[in-house]
């Protein structure tokens, strides 16, 4: 493969983070994550607000409607939803889908799996319910783009013994030595605010955002900037001698194809590209 998805800006690296249940800690998440220009999504139970450390409905719309964070589902009601049958999926995710839209605004197409309970069969419910993708509890400890959404394993959570040394090959500038090395990277950290607070470790997500945050070749995106950007990516239609490329999607698309650098306008065709014969 010669073509290569860059990010935004022809940008190499993307992190995204992923954190649970709309607690009262995601305040002082966020206000970390604002100062290093970092991007998460919250993932909510909208029949849980102000149970137990839960934010109450006015201060979870203060907190996260009109920010750069996005709002994603969980469940309405927290259910492992590999232990129901699927017209109560349906009822869970489709109920927390549309409570969540009239609270935040627009249309919510992500998710996080409550307690990590996922299968085949229930990804086959969510697609039905509009959802297209979903985080999965599974860390990957790599970097790669998930090939299927709806289980979108994340490269750690933040507990993970190895994140810095994570962070330090997500970071790593030391040039490929063959192109099949030259991989775009996604870091996807994922958690609850409030593992922050009762094990009063919050310097890990303070010393994780300082050194992953601030700088200008990463693009900082949420779970759906993520999956949208990768979606018009792979829709770009090639011409038959690979000289041209069309992008049919709504968003700029960057790539690397035969080691040159080229953007592809929404909805415009690049021609004239050059390919390597061999």
């Amino acid at each position: 493969m010669y073509s290569f998805l860059r990010f935004p800006g022809f940008k190499k690296r993307a992190l995204t983070l992923s954190y649970d249940d709309g607690v009262i800690f995601d305040k002082r998440l966020i206000e970390i994550l604002n100062a290093n220009g970092i991007k998460a999504t919250f993932n909510i139970n909208s029949l849980c607000f102000g149970s137990g450390r839960r934010m109450s409905v006015e201060d979870a719309v203060a907190l996260y409607k009109n920010s750069v964070h996005e709002v994603a589902i969980h469940g309405e009601q927290h259910f492992s939803l590999d232990e129901l049958p699927d017209t109560l999926i349906v009822q869970d995710v489709r109920n927390d889908r549309i409570a969540l839209e009239k609270l935040f605004g627009g249309v919510i197409r992500g998710m996080a799996y409550a307690n990590g309970s996922c299968s085949e069969r229930v990804g086959n419910v969510l697609r039905t319910c509009g959802v297209v993708y979903s985080r999965t509890t599974k860390s990957t400890e790599a970097f790669t783009i998930p090939e299927d959404f709806i289980f979108w394993h994340p490269t750690a959570h933040h507990k993970n013994p190895r994140l810095n040394e994570l962070l330090d090959a997500f970071l790593d500038d030391t040039p490929a030595r063959h192109h099949f090395h030259d991989r775009p990277r996604l870091f996807y950290l994922w958690g609850h605010s409030y593992e922050f607070n009762d094990n009063d470790n919050w310097e890990i997500i303070e010393e994780f955002a300082k050194r992953a945050g601030g700088r200008d070749n990463v693009w900082y995106a949420t779970n759906i900037e993520i999956y949208d950007y990768v979606q018009a990516y792979n829709s770009l239609v090639y011409s038959a001698d690979g000289t041209s490329i069309y992008n049919p999607s709504a968003i700029d698309v960057y790539t690397n194809y035969f080691g040159c650098e080229v953007m592809i306008p929404a909805g415009k065709t690049v021609e004239g590209l050059s390919v390597i014969k061999r």
